[in-house]
C-alpha cells in the first residue's frame, strides 16, 4: 500500500440484529451458531408461501427514543439510530473531529417500505387527506443518514448507498475512501433495513427468491444442496471509521483496519449474477490488491452466501477465480446469513462486524445447517460450528440485484 495514503481504522461498533440488541449479543450468537430465524410476527402470513423471517425480537423504539421521534421515523431509521448510538458512544470520536470533517454513509436497500405500505393503505381506503404529512421523509432511503448526521452534528457528506444487497458494503467502502483521500477524518457508516412486511414478502416470493420452508432449521441453507432461497432479515449495524493517526493520538480502541475495497457491476442481468462470476471475482481481486494480499496470507471470507441456488454456485466460482484454486481451498469461508437471514441493505454491515471480530478474536463463525454440501460448492464453508483460527486477512463479499458487487478487506492493525 502507498505509504502516503491515509490509513482507515474502525473505532466503534453498534448493532441491533436478529441475534441481539447490541454488538456483544450479536457476536456471541454468531460464535455460538445461534439461529435468528423464526416465524414472522410483524404481519399475518396465512396467505403467504414464505412464513419465516429473521426479525429483531422484542424491539420497542420507546426504549431508545422519545415517542415524538418514534412517530416520525420508519423502523429502518429507528434501527440505524440505535446502532449508530452504540458505535458513536464506544468510539468517543464526536467532539474530537471538526463537524465539517465528520461524515455519514449508511447503506439502505429499500428504505421505508413499511411506511409506504401503511400510508398507501390509508390512501386507498380513506382518501388522500389521510396520508401522513411525514410520509415522504419517513419513506426515503437517505433519511437514516440524514437523521444520524443531525443527531451528531456531522456536517460533511451525509449520503445513502443504495445498491440492493451490496448497500452496506458499498457504504463502508465509500466511507473508507472519503477518509483515505482526505475528504473526512471520521465517518459513521454501515447499513440498515426493515423490510419484513406484506408487500416486500409478496414481491420476493413471486420472483421465487425466498425460501418457503416452514422449518427454521431448514430454511436458510447457504452452500447446501437443499437450498431453495433466502430468508429475509432486518436490523442495523454501524461502524465508526477514523483516520489511523487521529485514532492513535487520542488513544481510541481500534478493532481493525479497512485496508481494501472493490466495487464492480456485472452489467449482465437485473437479478441473476453473471454465470462466469466476472464482477464478483473482480471486486475481490481489487480489494485484495489494495489490501496487499500475498499467497502467505491466511484468509477468512464472509461469503455473500444467500442460500439461493445460483448465488452460492457463482460465488464459489468467484472465490476460486480471485484466489486461485489452491488458495481458495485453503481459505476459511462462512455465510453468517445462515443465522441472521438476509438483512438486505444491512447485510454487508453485519458481515463486516463478523469479519472484524473474527480477526480480533481468532474465532471464525460457522455456516449453520450445512449438512449436505452441494458438489458445486466444494470449499471449506466452516459447517455447523465455529472454529478457533488466527487469520491475517478477512474479506466480506456482497452481491446485489442490478449486478452490484462489493468486497471489503480487513486486517489487524499493525504499527
Amino acid at each position: 500500500m502507498n505509504e502516503n495514503i491515509r490509513r482507515v481504522v474502525v473505532t466503534g461498533l453498534g448493532a441491533i440484529t436478529p441475534l441481539g440488541k447490541n454488538t456483544e449479543e450479536t457476536w456471541q450468537a454468531l460464535k455460538s451458531g445461534t439461529n435468528g430465524i423464526a416465524p414472522i410476527t410483524l404481519f399475518d402470513t396465512e396467505n403467504y408461501k414464505a412464513k419465516l423471517g429473521a426479525e429483531v425480537k422484542g424491539f420497542n423504539p420507546l426504549d431508545y427514543m422519545e415517542k415524538s421521534e418514534s412517530l416520525r421515523t420508519d423502523r429502518y431509521t429507528q434501527f440505524a439510530l440505535v446502532a449508530a448510538a452504540e458505535a458513536v458512544k464506544e468510539s468517543g470520536v464526536v467532539g474530537t473531529v471538526a463537524p465539517e470533517r465528520m461524515a455519514v454513509y449508511i447503506g439502505v436497500g429499500i428504505g421505508g417500505i413499511r411506511t409506504f405500505e401503511i400510508e398507501h393503505t390509508k390512501l386507498m381506503e380513506r382518501g388522500p387527506r389521510r396520508v401522513s404529512s411525514l410520509f415522504v421523509p419517513m419513506m426515503i432511503p437517505n433519511m437514516a443518514a440524514g437523521m444520524i448526521a443531525i443527531q451528531y452534528d456531522c456536517r460533511g457528506p451525509a449520503m445513502p448507498a443504495v445498491t440492493a444487497c451490496a448497500s452496506g458494503s458499498n457504504a463502508i467502502g465509500e466511507a473508507m475512501r472519503l477518509i483515505r483521500h482526505g475528504y473526512a477524518d471520521a465517518v459513521i457508516t454501515g447499513g440498515s433495513e426493515a423490510a419484513i412486511c406484506a408487500s416486500s414478502i409478496a414481491g420476493f416470493v413471486n420472483m421465487q427468491a425466498l425460501s418457503t420452508s416452514e422449518d427454521p432449521e431448514a430454511a436458510s441453507l447457504p452452500f447446501d444442496k437443499r437450498r431453495a432461497g433466502f430468508v429475509i432479515g432486518e436490523g442495523s449495524v454501524s461502524l465508526v471509521l477514523e483516520e489511523y493517526e487521529h485514532a492513535v493520538a487520542r488513544g481510541a480502541k481500534i478493532y481493525g483496519e479497512v485496508c481494501g475495497y472493490g466495487s464492480t457491476c456485472d452489467a449482465n442481468h437485473i437479478t441473476a449474477p453473471h454465470p462466469e462470476a466476472r464482477g464478483g471475482a473482480q471486486a475481490m481481486l481489487d480489494a485484495m490488491r489494495e489490501a496487499g494480499y500475498t499467497e502467505g496470507d491466511r484468509v477468512y471470507i464472509n461469503a455473500h452466501g444467500t442460500g439461493t441456488p445460483m448465488n452460492d454456485k457463482v460465488e464459489t466460482l468467484a472465490i476460486k477465480k480471485a484466489l486461485g484454486e489452491e488458495a481458495a481451498r485453503r481459505a476459511y469461508i462462512s455465510s453468517t446469513k445462515s443465522m441472521t437471514g438476509h438483512m438486505l441493505g444491512a447485510a454487508g454491515a453485519v458481515e463486516a462486524l463478523a469479519c472484524l471480530l473474527a480477526l480480533k478474536e481468532g474465532i471464525l463463525p460457522p455456516t449453520i445447517h450445512l449438512q449436505e454440501p452441494d458438489p458445486e460448492c466444494d470449499l471449506n464453508y466452516i459447517p455447523e460450528t465455529a472454529i478457533r483460527q488466527q487469520v491475517d486477512l478477512a474479506l466480506s463479499n456482497s452481491l446485489g440485484f442490478g449486478g452490484h458487487n462489493a468486497c471489503l478487506a480487513f486486517r489487524k492493525v499493525t504499527v
